[in-house]
Formats: structure tokens, C-alpha cells, sequence
């Protein structure tokens, strides 16, 4: 079954987003809008952490990684999708539905590993608050950023390596605006059930481990926060989580409806998707700059040395 011999589709063809007709030129809009705006917001959190030292700790290291992870996630397919919402070809070579599929769980995947590791930090900021520096050392902090990185790239690299072994010799039209597992599978001209089984495992057993891991964290936190005797002290250790909980969600959700509980109509799975693939990202910089004091001090700061008050 080697993909060199087998193999006679050349290109796929992306549908795209059904029963959109008319709206093509006002999502392109839309879709661009956001899409800029990840890019900004992301880059200006990510240089806002760098430039201020007092956020040179371990919970806005974290932060600064997501933030290059949410300019990354949505350029792997959103500048494609907004070229053929303009009415540009469809078409995705084979080569690059396969790039698309390995960076798309490569990144989603390391933003799974990442969350993980950002709820330990917080149950380690919050149980263990006289150690924290020591346990989430520099040296800790790169160790396990790394790690979700490697990790998220071995996922990606067999899943990859499993759905694009099989055959594809037609037909070649995709039901959707950008490859993915389920979208590609039905295309093989093979028995796909082992590709099925292991990607829903792969896919499933990782997400599930993660979410149990930060559902562990999060336990042990609630759990120390209440024996806090000061509310005030118990407002403030909540606040410190809100941020990580609501990107969590915003996170999980569309990963569930995607993988775990097939949707019920194409426009249902093509609206989760841009959730996930545009919106979320979005989110984020609002999330962690909205609800945290120290990044908006920060980027008041950064913006005043930027454009001082003299100049407006």
C-alpha cells in the first residue's frame, strides 16, 4: 500500500462551506477581520510579556507560548479558506492537504499538551505558593514547553503517516474548506478502518488525558481555595484561574462536537470548525488581557513608550 504506487489523485477539491451562496464576499470579511486581528492581538501579547519584566515568570512564559501558538494554529488554513471564499480555486495539492492535516494536530495538539501544563502551573502557583519558583524553575518551564511541542509533532507525525499511506485514486472532492481526518478518510480507495481506529484513538486518548489532567489540577485547587479563610484571598486565587477555565472551554468544546459527537448537518460541522479554526484564537488575547491586571499595566506601559502622551 505505498502511497508512491497507489496513489493517482494529485489534488483534492475543497468544497468548502455549504449553502453559503451570496455570502461569500461578507464572510471573506468577517473571516479576514478576525483573522488580523489573532495576528495583532497574539503579537502584541507576545511582545508585551517579552519587553516587561515583571511578567518574566513562569505563568506569562506559558502565556507567551500560547500566543505564538494561536498565530500559528489559524494561518494554517484560514488564508487558504478566505481565497476561496473570494472565488479563487479550490483546489489543494495533495502535498499540501497533507501539510494542512500534520500541522493542523501538530499545533492543536500542542495547544492540548499546553493548556495541560499551564493548569499545573496553577496548581502549583496556588497548592504549593512557598515553592513555586523552585518547582517551576526556568530550567522546568523550557523543559516542558518543549516537551508539548515534541509531543504535539509525534502525534501529528503518525496520524499523518496513517491517513495519507492508504490509496487515493478518486474521487477527489472534500466535503469541507480544509483537510482534516474526517474529511480526507472517506476519500481512500481502501479499508480505512484501521486509520479510523487509530486516529479516533489517537485523537481521543490524548484529548481525554489532557482534559482529566487539568480536571485534576483544577480539583486540588478548588479544593485549597475553599479551606482559604479570607474571601477576599478566595477572590483573588479564583480570579487567577478564570482566565485558563474560560480558554479551556472555548478550547474542549469544539474539539468534542468535532471528534467525539459527529455533528448533525455539514453547516454545523463547518461553524464548529471556524469556532475552532478562527474565533477561538481570537479570543484568547481578550481573555488573558481583559481579566488580568498585570498584562494591562504591562501593555498601557508598552503603549506609552510606543506613542507618548505628548503625540496624541
Amino acid at each position: 500500500m505505498k502511497t508512491g504506487n497507489s496513489t493517482t489523485v494529485t489534488e483534492f477539491v475543497l468544497l468548502g462551506i455549504s449553502n453559503i451562496e451570496g455570502l461569500e464576499t461578507m464572510l471573506f470579511v468577517l473571516f479576514l477581520t478576525f483573522y488580523v486581528f489573532t495576528l495583532l492581538g497574539n503579537l502584541i501579547i507576545f511582545l508585551t510579556i517579552l519587553a516587561s519584566s515583571n511578567l518574566h515568570t513562569p505563568m506569562y512564559f506559558f502565556l507567551a507560548s500560547l500566543s505564538v501558538f494561536d498565530i500559528f494554529f489559524p494561518s494554517v488554513n484560514s488564508p487558504k479558506m478566505m481565497v476561496f471564499l473570494v472565488g479563487q480555486s479550490r483546489t489543494i495539492s495533495y502535498q499540501g492537504c497533507a501539510s494542512q492535516v500534520f500541522f493542523y494536530h501538530f499545533l492543536g495538539c500542542t495547544e492540548c499538551f499546553l493548556y495541560t501544563v499551564m493548569g499545573y502551573d496553577r496548581f502549583v502557583a496556588i497548592c504549593h505558593p512557598m515553592r513555586y519558583m523552585v518547582i517551576m524553575s526556568h530550567r522546568v518551564c523550557t523543559g516542558l514547553t518543549m516537551g508539548t511541542w515534541l509531543g504535539g509533532c509525534l502525534h501529528a507525525s503518525v496520524l499523518t503517516f496513517f491517513i495519507f499511506r492508504l490509496p487515493y485514486c478518486g474521487p477527489n472532492e472534500a466535503d469541507g474548506f480544509f483537510c482534516d481526518i474526517p474529511v480526507v478518510l472517506p476519500l481512500a480507495c481502501a479499508d480505512t478502518s484501521l486509520a479510523q481506529m487509530l486516529s479516533f484513538t489517537n485523537v481521543g486518548v490524548v484529548s481525554f488525558t489532557c482534559f482529566l489532567l487539568v480536571l485534576t489540577s483544577y480539583t486540588r485547587i478548588v479544593l485549597s481555595i475553599l479551606k482559604i479563610r479570607s474571601s477576599e484571598g478566595r477572590r483573588r486565587a479564583f480570579s487567577t484561574c478564570s482566565a485558563h477555565l474560560t480558554s479551556i472551554l472555548f478550547f474542549y468544546g469544539p474539539v468534542i462536537l468535532i471528534y467525539l459527537c459527529p455533528a448533525s448537518s455539514p453547516w454545523l460541522a463547518a461553524a464548529v470548525q471556524v469556532l475552532n479554526n478562527v474565533i477561538t484564537p481570537c479570543l484568547n488575547p481578550l481573555i488573558y488581557s481583559l481579566r488580568n491586571k498585570d498584562v494591562k499595566l504591562a501593555l498601557r506601559k508598552v503603549l506609552l513608550q510606543i506613542v507618548p502622551p505628548s503625540a496624541v
